[in-house]
């Protein structure tokens, strides 16, 4: 009888086989680990289903889960934050994603769940609608609180999920991820941070100003410059069209205070723009000669890479979060602009006090981010930091000190706030594709003997796989 059960077991095994022989990886059926993963996460207190989305390969679930708006008080009232699941395997490593927003809730794989062919966990950054807690004690959005979430929600996941994790995100996400891995280092294995800025020194930005005079090639700089300037020579044709913008679309002002402060923030944000999302091939669609170009191609090439919608209040809203920690804990760059006269710029970079509405209080912490850098410089472990060659925000980047361990910065070269591992030269590629598959603990032996050898475990998914950068317009990471 044992004999006969063992001979229908192994048919069993063997059918299942036979019928996803030949498939992609990320096509293989989801696991489960012998209990239906819904069950399993439904089973985790305060955990809740919003809704299942059927992915091949994969089960996806978009869940919300209750935290506390204080962790330093936890007694003090709750909210529902939301995350998603992208379940492959409970015995696959996991990665912990966040981009410092809000969460998508179309499944998508991050490049270090492709490289090691896991599960991911998505996590919508807290105060973005609708992970808000009503009504809002603005006083509790800060890192370390946020940091917390993450540390809860892996504290219960981890007992689904018992293999390695990884903490991901890129722009405000890398951050994100650097700021969790310094206030709670034992929880995970790795991190990869993805165009993450560093203002140790809010009122100290240099750095940004050195960049825009050599980015790119001078004929390219010479061309944007010259349409920044023309649109502010031009300001009160173009405010003109601008109003005649707002009243179609119901557009107001209260927050930022008058279309004029907008407007200007619009185009002071247009070079900024064009670098972040864009590259040199780009540069052949801004006007050549901005003097003699029409309003409308002004207004139109600027619309198109700074959006006039951006410092209205209903453009502002959503971002309200974001601006509140620019404000008080992450700090905002400035720069000048030389090859404008100085009779041309009324306000130049705005402070984010001003995209904030007066309501709510702010009150800046300079010593923030400075602690969260000196950490890095002197504990990072299994830490990666990857920058684009042509992306403002690498400027001020994280940087690695004598104490750091196993810890890397990589530039992608000509790429923009969109660079990624895939984007580095060969041998920098090579290490860290191989140095990922380590921390999350599926490098083969012949990777760990010659990291060249590195893969991404999973085949590139057309509509899984986001690579493009994620285009926020207004001068935001």
């Amino acid at each position: 009888m044992r004999k006969a059960l063992r001979w229908l077991l192994a048919l069993t095994v063997l059918i299942g086989t036979l019928s996803t022989a030949g498939t992609a990886t990320a096509a293989q059926p989801a696991t489960t680990g012998g209990t239906d993963i819904e069950e399993r996460l439904l089973a985790i207190p305060g955990m809740s289903l919003v809704e299942e989305k059927p992915y091949t390969g994969y089960r996806f679930f978009v869940l919300t889960y209750t935290q506390p708006v204080d962790h330093r008080h936890p007694s003090k009232g709750t909210f529902q934050q939301r995350i998603t699941v992208l379940h492959k395997d409970v015995s696959r490593p996991t990665v912990f994603y966040t981009g410092g927003y809000n969460v998508s809730t179309t499944p998508s794989r991050r490049e270090p769940t492709q490289i090691v062919d896991g599960n991911q966990v998505s996590m919508e950054y807290r105060f973005f609608t609708p992970s808000r807690p009503a009504p809002a004690d603005w006083s509790k959005l800060d890192i370390w609180q946020a940091a917390s979430d993450q540390h809860r929600i892996f504290t219960a996941l981890k007992k689904i999920y018992p293999a390695n994790w990884l903490a991901t995100g890129g722009s405000k996400g890398g951050m994100t991820a650097t700021y969790y891995e310094r206030f709670y280092p034992r929880d995970m294995d790795g991190v990869v941070a993805y165009v993450a800025p560093n203002d140790v020194v809010n009122k100290e930005d240099s750095a940004y100003d050195r960049f825009f005079a050599t980015v790119g090639t001078k004929e390219c700089r010479d061309r944007l410059n010259a349409v920044q300037r023309e649109a502010l020579v031009r300001r009160q044709a173009l405010e003109e069209t601008y109003a005649a913008y707002a009243a179609d679309n119901d557009f107001t002002f209260g927050t930022i205070g008058s279309l004029d402060r907008a407007y200007e923030a619009v185009v002071l944000d247009y070079v900024w723009g064009f670098w972040q999302y864009s590259g040199l091939a780009a540069c052949d669609t801004v006007p050549a000669d901005a003097e003699h170009a029409t309003d409308r191609e002004i207004w139109d090439s600027v619309d198109a890479i700074s959006g006039f919608s951006a410092y209205t209040d209903q453009g502002l809203e959503p971002y309200t979060p974001y601006y509140y920690q620019a404000g008080t804990q992450l700090g905002a760059p400035t720069i000048h602009f030389p090859y404008i006269e100085k009779k041309y710029i009324k306000y130049g970079y705005q402070p984010p006090r001003n995209f904030v509405p007066r309501s709510i209080p702010m009150k800046f912490q300079p010593h923030a981010m400075r602690d969260v850098d000196t950490w890095v410089r002197h504990h990072a472990t299994r830490m990666l930091f990857v920058y684009g060659q042509n992306d403002p925000w690498g400027a001020e980047r994280f940087r690695l000190g004598h104490g750091a361990r196993d810890s890397y910065v990589l530039t992608a070269p000509g790429m923009n706030h969109g660079a990624n591992v895939a984007g580095l030269v060969a041998d920098e590629k090579a290490l860290a594709t191989a140095r990922v598959l380590e921390w999350a603990g599926v490098a083969s032996p012949a990777v760990a003997a010659d990291p060249s050898a590195a893969r991404p475990l999973a085949r590139f998914d057309a509509r899984l796989d986001v690579r493009d950068v994620e285009r926020e317009q207004a001068l935001r990471p």
